[in-house]
């Protein structure tokens, strides 16, 4: 019955007109970037390469002093365990990251961008998901943070 309800809530849904983004993640000149991260600083120095060689927005000092904050993490989520007492503990886990788009005057967040690592058993494959991950994460910002067409002219 359940599944039935959300079909029938997703065609609906095809009818509902797009809504609107909050104008501050269109409007925004200067951003705050925070890094919400566990560990080392690779994600947070990546993310912040990415922003400034994009050319969009002047990067600011302080929180107090932006339009926007951008919040970078990259977290480690187990999403299983497995095993007996014979064979020993395994488990599985699923590797995120996430950028929040935050009011700096309210604390609010504005919206929430995830992307998964895919997994991987090299290092050398898992950095390339990494990048895939992060450059996936970066163009859905850029389409997010996008000038409607109506404004943009």
């Amino acid at each position: 019955m359940l599944a039935l309800g959300v079909r029938a809530l997703g065609a609906q849904t095809a009818d509902v007109p797009a809504a609107p983004r909050p104008a501050q993640i269109v409007a925004a000149k200067k951003v705050f970037i925070s890094n919400a991260g566990v560990g080392t600083d690779m994600t947070y120095d990546q993310f912040y390469a990415a922003i400034k060689g994009w050319g969009r927005y002047e990067l600011v000092a302080s929180p107090a002093d932006a339009d926007l904050v951008f919040e970078i993490s990259f977290s480690s989520q187990i999403t299983g365990v497995s095993g007996t007492k014979e064979s020993g503990c395994d488990s599985s886990n699923i590797l995120q990251l996430k950028l929040v788009l935050l009011d700096p005057k309210t604390h609010i967040a504005l919206w929430t961008l995830m992307d998964t690592v895919h997994p991987f058993a090299r290092q050398k494959t898992g950095e390339k998901n990494f990048d895939d991950a992060f450059s996936t994460l970066v163009g859905a910002l850029k389409v997010l943070t996008a000038q409607p067409e109506s404004t943009a002219k």
